[in-house]
């Protein structure tokens, strides 16, 4: 039986938090591959930060001057690393995007790899790895996103701006926020929880902090959602002046849950920032919320869950697998013939029809990767809805 009444609880973590800055690191790199040779970029970075320092890792393939001779230009990649460091906001002595040690071990792709993956003769191009991806969309918010995690991106990005503009000029870069919320017959009416934790200048208060966040919860959750005062959360612990890489260490690829649903879908394990999307574990992802949100959008189901699995070296998927959780209002295994009749679903299937070989990834490393607007150059492709229409006629 399903519960109908019951809290659920989604976190999200800023651009500052030292996991998504070493994301914002990889996938600045990967739109520098992707700039020079938007279809021959192969990528996977890592990036560890601590303490004043930065390592870059990994493996990759790109044409002149990004890669040559068989080595790959570190200059250039320090300098996007500090760059990145300085957009987020770090001038602090433990962590200062002009001081800062960074080291930068990237070398060429492997051989083997490439084998398997590039298109050749009759071969088409196969998935960069074996796994299991998964796509979700539901009709909580106007996105087709969980509103849990919707609000708790919200949250911060609403204080970052604030950041930014110059508006709260205590507020420092690294945050977390953690939204609960009451669902009634499986529907969400109001928060009973919000927890905000945000770096700050040493000067300010944890009451005047807390007056500082206030709003930015009450314009985000809507109107009456507010959780009691009891149950409203900024900086539990106390102070939080030192933050960021300086106060724990960050990794690409840690906050994969925060990346995605919130923890109100399935996850397949495999983290998206650095690699570029001929790695299923990015672009199936995307591919596979991009055919879950068309088919809420639809009005074919208020919930879907889909499932895509590949093997390394193969270009056709191996399964595709939909779930409309009992929402759905027609056959589930037609309605996967019908998706995968609209939408290609190897690896250059999915890369083609959203446009993905572009230097777009960036944006997607803080916030979420879906429930964002769809860009005019390109960026966030996946949560377009132009499939609607044809889905509509394929049900009549």
């Amino acid at each position: 039986m399903v519960k109908s009444d019951y809290l659920f609880t989604s976190e999200s973590v800023s651009e500052g938090h030292p996991d998504k800055v070493s994301d914002r690191i990889s996938d600045a790199v990967l739109d520098h591959f992707l700039t020079a040779d938007p279809i021959n970029s192969r990528l996977g970075c890592e990036t560890f930060c601590t303490t004043n320092r930065i390592i870059v890792g990994g493996e990759g393939r790109c044409v002149e001057p990004v890669v040559k001779n068989g080595e790959i230009d570190k200059a250039a990649i320090e300098d996007i690393a500090r760059a990145c460091v300085k957009e987020i906001g770090y001038e602090q002595d433990g962590f200062h995007w002009k001081t800062a040690d960074v080291q930068v071990y990237l070398h060429a792709q492997s051989a083997d790899i490439a084998q398997g993956v590039d298109a050749a003769g009759n071969k088409d191009e196969g998935a960069g790895d074996q796994g299991i991806m998964f796509g979700y969309a539901c009709t909580e918010t106007e996105e087709l996103m969980p509103a849990p995690i919707h609000f708790s991106h919200a949250i911060l990005r609403s204080l970052a701006e604030a950041r930014h503009s110059g508006a709260e000029p205590g507020l420092e870069p690294d945050s977390k926020s953690q939204v609960t919320l009451l669902y009634s017959n499986g529907k969400p009416v109001k928060a009973t929880s919000v927890v905000v934790s945000t770096q700050h200048s040493e000067d300010l208060s944890q009451d005047e902090l807390r007056e500082i966040v206030r709003p930015h919860v009450l314009n985000v959750l809507p109107k009456d959602w507010m959780c009691d005062e009891d149950e409203f959360y900024v900086n539990p612990t106390g102070r939080f002046v030192i933050g960021g890489p300086d106060g724990d260490a960050g990794l690409t690829g840690r906050k994969i849950i925060v990346d995605t649903y919130g923890g109100s879908a399935p996850h397949g394990g495999g983290a998206f920032s650095g690699k570029d999307p001929s790695k299923v574990d990015r672009s199936a992802a995307y591919g596979a919320r991009y055919c879950a949100k068309n088919i809420v959008a639809a009005g074919l189901a208020d919930k879907c869950v889909i499932q895509v699995a590949y093997a390394i070296g193969v270009s056709k998927p191996l399964s595709v697998y939909i779930d409309t959780q009992g929402t759905g209002n027609v056959d589930e295994e037609k309605l996967s013939e019908v998706i995968q009749e609209m939408v290609d679903l190897s690896p250059r299937g999915i890369r083609e029809h959203l446009e993905m070989n572009k230097p777009i990834y960036a944006r997607t490393s803080a916030y979420g990767h879906f429930g964002r607007a769809p860009e005019k150059d390109g960026g966030f492709s996946w949560e377009r809805t132009d499939l609607v229409d044809d889905l509509k006629s394929a049900f009549k």
